[in-house]
């Protein structure tokens, strides 16, 4: 998954502090710190992002 700037995404309504990016591909995702984007990368599978979004969406993380 590439690192390059133009592929990965912030969410409009995210502050300067404390934000992610997300970069989706056919199978997975990567997700990196957006103050420290050479810092390393999280890549999940394609299925447990979108369970962790639907959670998050219906507020069952508190």
């Amino acid at each position: 998954m590439a690192n390059t700037s133009e592929t990965w995404k912030k969410s409009s309504k995210s502050t300067n502090e404390s934000c992610i990016e997300v970069r989706h591909g056919s199978a997975a995702f990567g997700i990196r710190d957006s103050k420290d984007r050479t810092g390393g990368l999280l890549i999940v599978k394609r299925s447990a992002f979108e369970a962790l979004l639907t959670a998050v969406k219906s507020g069952r993380l508190g």
